[in-house]
């Protein structure tokens, strides 16, 4: 027994030793950093309108953005107190691995070039929205696998996610650079098939009451990851706008959802649950969503009062997916979903997609002005019409749904 055990104890340092010089190995014969930005001396073949946003102005943002997926998602899988602490750690141990296979593993699609791939400070953003998918897959599987299987999960989502979003923004040009799709609706139905196919009835029950464990650590958790969700996560959704005009679209719109799908939860959670004031996880659940939401329409022409009533219609169906579809999920489908991330990420997810679709058929240049170009440029070339790109936006979702399942079942 005591050599079964020192041998379970080395598997995680074992894996993480063989990964890491992997990496490093992989690192030393491709990566490159970026040639100079200037247009005259980027050579043709290297994706300059990619290269070309590793301009100054993008060094704050990718702050945020990398604060947003180290403390706010790392938070967010810590708010059960049986899970807290450890998952918080393995969450940071995620980050440090998924950021540096995203980078190989994107830089082969879109910066290869001379058999080098050559990296930057956007590089380094896709590598963080990556990231932020396999973290919100974590949170269906959380108490249910180990560290060494959630360094394989990363693994292996990481290379199915950035197929899908090469696949959906490069290869058909659709608009989601706020991730609904390829963050939010991927990650949690990527994690939510791996949870179905690692379903144990007799364990699964023991885990039930475990989660119910929560206490003043539980909240602390809630309020700190809220906290940064509601300063740093406008950025995470507009880092990868196009053009400054589209980010400040994408920063408005956001905040406007956030707010309404608050409120929405002061609203609802009293008429569900026995609390008069809801819980502090349920804001942060409510925060979610309602950002999760403007993923893909928040650069576009949503207005003020359209993202307050997507913030606000979110912002009711994701408690009452945790009061009625959850029960569902675990005693008909069989999938626990341990923190949520059905209703938080992956219904929200596909909301939001729905939306960008319908504003898509509002995308004229009457109604964009100059700023078609920047959110629709194959509609402003007249590559497209407004329908063909309403219609790829709508077939994007079941694609990357596909995927996600597809990818799951694998991996689990």
């Amino acid at each position: 027994m005591p050599e079964h055990t020192a041998a379970s104890r080395l598997q995680l340092p074992g894996l993480c030793f063989l990964l890491q010089i992997l990496n490093i190995l992989l690192f030393a014969v491709f990566v490159r950093y970026n040639p100079e930005s200037s247009p005259g001396r980027c050579p043709p073949q290297l994706n300059c309108s990619r290269r070309n946003q590793d301009s100054g102005f993008q060094q704050p943002r990718f702050q945020d953005v990398h604060i947003q997926v180290l403390l706010s998602f790392g938070l967010l899988v810590a708010f059960l107190g049986c899970y807290g602490p450890g998952s918080a750690a393995i969450s940071i141990l995620i980050i440090a691995f998924a950021i540096q296979w995203a980078v190989l593993i994107q830089g082969i699609l879109y910066f290869f070039l001379n058999g080098k791939i050559y990296v930057g400070a956007q590089s380094m953003v896709s590598a963080d929205f990556c990231t932020a998918a396999v973290l919100i897959s974590t949170g269906a599987v959380l108490g249910r696998v180990n560290p060494v299987q959630m360094l394989v999960l990363a693994l292996l989502e990481i290379t199915l996610c950035i197929l899908n979003e090469y696949i959906l923004l490069s290869l058909m040009g659709v608009s989601d650079r706020g991730r609904s799709l390829t963050v939010h609706t991927f990650g949690a139905y990527f994690g939510l098939m791996v949870s179905r196919v690692l379903y144990q009835p007799h364990k699964d029950k023991r885990k039930r009451e475990e989660q119910q464990n929560k206490g003043h650590q539980t909240d602390v958790f809630a309020v700190v990851g809220t906290i940064y969700l509601w300063i740093f996560w406008p950025s995470f959704t507009s880092t990868t706008t196009a053009h400054d005009n589209a980010e400040n679209w994408a920063v408005l719109n956001t905040y406007f959802s956030l707010v309404a799908s608050t409120v929405s939860t002061f609203i609802i959670s009293p008429v569900l649950y026995k609390e008069s004031t809801p819980r502090m996880v349920q804001i942060q659940d409510a925060t979610l969503a309602g950002m999760a939401v403007m993923g893909m329409a928040g650069e576009m022409l949503v207005t003020p009062f359209g993202a307050l009533i997507a913030g606000f219609l979110v912002g009711l169906i994701s408690p009452l997916g945790f009061r009625f579809f959850t029960p569902v999920l675990h005693s008909r489908l069989k999938i626990q979903d341990t923190c949520g991330v059905h209703n938080v990420h992956g219904l929200p997810g596909i909301l939001g997609a729905l939306l960008g679709t319908l504003l898509t058929l509002l995308a004229t240049a009457d109604t964009y002005g100059d700023r078609l170009e920047l959110v629709f440029p194959l509609v402003a070339q007249g590559s497209r019409t407004v329908t063909d790109q309403a219609l790829i936006q709508l077939s994007a979702l079941p694609l990357t749904l596909l995927l996600a399942t597809l990818g799951g079942c694998l991996t689990g």
